[in-house]
């Protein structure tokens, strides 16, 4: 009842937005918890549950459901869930929910890639066309086999290969994408596009198997995933899977470090007891491969040695693997590698790759002058060379970019291929960054230094000096661009990712005003024209927040922006300077509009220049009823519930019987406008109990006068309760031109009250 009790604790977000807890202070630590036990199936069973009714509200059949993938520990006392959205059974490639849970037991938020036949197209996209339809139920039986489907892969790929592992080959339903250009854009030239001017979007659908071939050839490790039709056996598409970087450093590069070993009866042995459990060898390792072949290279047995004096820091000359000379590599590898763990764990709380601290460990002296290293995620492992051209491939920011792809495959599993590849890789690097700077301090503390990475992956390694890539100036290795174009997605992924290791840059050092500065953005337009950074600690906090809790497998550059800004504003605040770094560093690389550094925009669209214009009228109610119509009494400043900001906020429900009540405003969205970006905070608490839609409030737009048909832009329920006010945004850009009424209408049941506080309306155009 208005008024009540403080608000209850979060229950189920809505799939159609984020949702916010609380800011913390600029400068606080948020640990995750402790690895999370396993969930039972009644457990998973009643998450299903929970989201299949999201999907009953929205009118979806029984055709559609969802299969648990992964679990993870999020904040103390949260979870997250990775849910595979499936379709009759089969699960829809690239589809996927990313939930955050209570310990409870309740949804606090629903991050959501949603490709799966027939659904609706996002409420944020108007007049954007319904994805095609699938065939008839009979075309979902298969004409070929899974061993078919495996022979057209390996054919392809490598028909004189062996199998490292058994190959697969998993019947599902593959969206087959393409790209649209908004509206807005539809005239602009080629190179003038920013990535928030296209979407992709489903072309058609293909009943495919995705065949996985972990192989090898001629002394190369060959990973591929290749979509297969499985109606007519062509291959759809392909792209590597071996996450491998050529070059990177070796302890040689560090002095002498403090190593984690365990006693045994004759000596000692490079197995870290203290950093993860279970895995292979029950614990952190290091192995000697010993020269096994990358064709198939076999880990071998812990390095042991008679005292715990290990090495000699020098370059592996070609002898023994097992004298001071050839534990050299290993010395590395287990320095590299208890960093890489100390740094995510003290820093964020994350345990080993998984979160769930499972053991992996490293093999060194993989081949012989083997000029690699990688990551294989089949063993959750990793393999160093001794290096050729390059020197010993163990440098410190090598061992974190390959233990970053771990965390990768663990979280969002980003498809290495095209944007989302280049996301992959750019973690890594971005991982390889921040475990350097970790370890170059002494490897202790609950922050990332400000300083002490180079910014530059793999120079250690680098015979000539020059590194792999350069982060703040990512062309400057003759293929990565330094910012997003069209055809970023046509680039091998380690290219792909440039753009994104230039944003992080910024986002962590800041830019300069200067352009003949490598560190010069032409981007950025905005006040002042050199933006400032937020340093390592908060600039990795935000992104892995991002990767772990909001990025799914198919998340592209316009969609890693969005989730890296909402991960900003959980953690500092939506209109924090952080906030504000994120769309200033995006906008860097031409991603997203750049704003001003002393008032952000709240989370802007698309497009570039001009000073934003505010269309509503007393958005945040500090003027009581002025510029509104409807059930103006709605409008308050109780004391029973905060306001997102001022004093004054929109209480519509909390009634507990049967009522409706409205709030509207007439907007203008100019002809000329760029973009149109519609944003409010939203609080939902409820009093309700069971799984059933009692309450609802629902935003429309329509044209003013009755001259077009309403549109809903997002419905929200008893069952989408959150913890603090949510920001949603939506774009009206295809209203421009037109005078439009914006309604907020909330219908409430006979009893038990459900409250829908809003604050802070606002429609920004450019």
């Amino acid at each position: 009842m208005k008024p009540h009790t403080p608000l209850i604790a979060a229950s189920l977000a809505l799939a159609l937005a984020f949702a916010l807890t609380a800011p913390v202070a600029a400068d606080a630590v948020q640990l995750m918890s402790a690895p999370v036990t396993i969930a039972t199936p009644q457990e998973n069973a009643n998450l299903v549950a929970r989201l299949t009714a999201l999907d009953g509200r929205q009118g979806l059949t029984n055709d559609y459901s969802f299969r648990i993938s992964s679990q993870h520990p999020g904040v103390v006392g949260q979870k997250i869930t990775r849910a595979q959205h499936t379709y009759k059974g089969l699960r829809v490639l690239g589809s996927e929910s990313v939930v955050v849970t209570n310990a409870a037991g309740d949804i606090v938020s629903v991050s959501v890639a949603d490709r799966r036949p027939g659904v609706e197209p996002q409420a944020s996209t108007p007049g954007m066309p319904l994805p095609p339809a699938l065939p008839a139920t009979a075309d979902l039986t298969p004409a070929i086999s899974a061993d078919d489907a495996i022979r057209v892969a390996v054919q392809a790929i490598a028909p004189g290969g062996t199998h490292r592992w058994p190959p697969s080959a998993e019947l599902l339903i593959y969206p087959v994408m393409k790209t649209v250009r908004a509206a807005s854009a539809a005239t602009k030239p080629e190179e003038q596009l920013n990535a928030l001017d296209v979407q992709e979007v489903v072309d058609r659908y293909a009943l495919a198997y995705l065949v996985q071939l972990r192989m090898a050839l001629n002394g190369k490790v060959i990973y591929y995933d290749v979509v297969v039709d499985a109606l007519s056996g062509a291959i759809i598409a392909q792209w590597p899977a071996l996450k491998t970087v050529i070059g990177s450093g070796n302890s040689q590069y560090n002095g002498v470090v403090p190593i984690s070993t365990s006693a045994t009866a004759g000596g000692f042995q490079m197995l870290d007891s203290a950093r993860g459990t279970g895995g292979q060898f029950g614990g952190m390792a290091i192995t000697n491969a010993n020269h096994s072949s990358p064709n198939n290279p076999n880990p071998g047995s812990i390095y042991t040695n008679s005292s715990n004096t290990w090495g000699d820091g020098k370059q592996y000359s070609g002898g023994s693997t097992t004298d001071a000379n050839g534990q050299t590599a290993a010395v590395n590898a287990l320095w590299g590698l208890m960093n890489t763990y100390d740094t995510n764990r003290n820093v964020l709380g994350w345990q080993s790759l998984d979160g769930n601290n499972t053991a992996t460990y490293i093999a060194a002296h993989v081949g012989t002058a083997y000029d690699n290293a990688f990551y294989d995620d089949s063993c959750h492992c990793m393999y160093i060379g001794d290096g050729n051209s390059f020197t010993s491939l163990g440098a410190i920011d090598v061992i974190g970019h390959e233990m970053s792809h771990g965390v990768t495959a663990a979280t969002a599993d980003l498809i290495y291929a095209g944007e989302s590849g280049g996301l992959n890789e750019s973690n890594s690097d971005i991982g390889g960054e921040m475990v350097e700077a970790y370890a170059r301090a002494g490897g202790t503390g609950a922050v990332v230094p400000a300083s002490g990475n180079d910014w530059m992956m793999g120079t250690e390694i680098s015979k000539s000096g020059e590194p792999l890539r350069w982060m703040y100036k990512p062309h400057k290795d003759g293929s990565s661009p330094d910012a997003w174009s069209t055809s970023l997605k046509n680039l091998d992924v380690h290219y792909s990712s440039g753009p994104n290791n230039r944003m992080f840059y910024f986002l962590s050092q800041g830019s300069k005003a200067d352009p003949a500065s490598d560190y010069y953005s032409a981007f950025l337009t905005r006040t002042p024209a050199a933006m400032t950074g937020i340093g390592n600690d908060k600039a990795y906090r935000i992104w892995f927040k991002a990767l772990t809790t909001k990025f799914t497998s198919a998340t592209n550059y316009a969609d890693a922006r969005n989730k890296v800004l909402q991960a900003a504003q959980e953690l500092y605040g939506a209109s924090s300077k952080e906030a504000i770094a994120v769309q200033r560093a995006y906008a860097a690389i031409n991603v997203g509009a750049d704003v001003d550094e002393q008032a952000g925009d709240g989370g802007g669209g698309g497009g570039s220049g001009g000073d934003a214009v505010e269309q509503v009228r007393n958005g945040g109610f500090e003027s009581g009823a002025t510029g509104w119509s409807g059930s103006i009494g709605v409008i308050t400043a109780n004391s029973a519930q905060a306001p997102y900001e001022g004093t004054r906020y929109a209480w519509l429900g909390g009634n507990g019987r049967r009522s409706t009540e409205t709030l509207t405003q007439q907007v203008q969205i100019p002809a000329t406008a760029s973009s149109a970006q519609l944003s409010f905070a939203l609080h939902i608490d409820t009093a309700e109990t069971k799984n059933i839609v009692y309450d609802t409030m629902t935003v429309t737009v329509a044209p003013a006068g009755g001259s077009g048909a309403t549109a809903t832009l997002a419905t929200y329920t008893n069952l989408t309760p959150a913890a603090g006010y949510q920001l949603r945004s939506f774009d009206l850009l295809p209203y421009k031109g037109q005078t439009v009424t914006l309604s907020f209408s909330m219908r409430e049941d006979r009893s038990k009250q459900t409250s829908f506080v809003l604050d802070k309306v606002s429609l920004l155009t450019k």
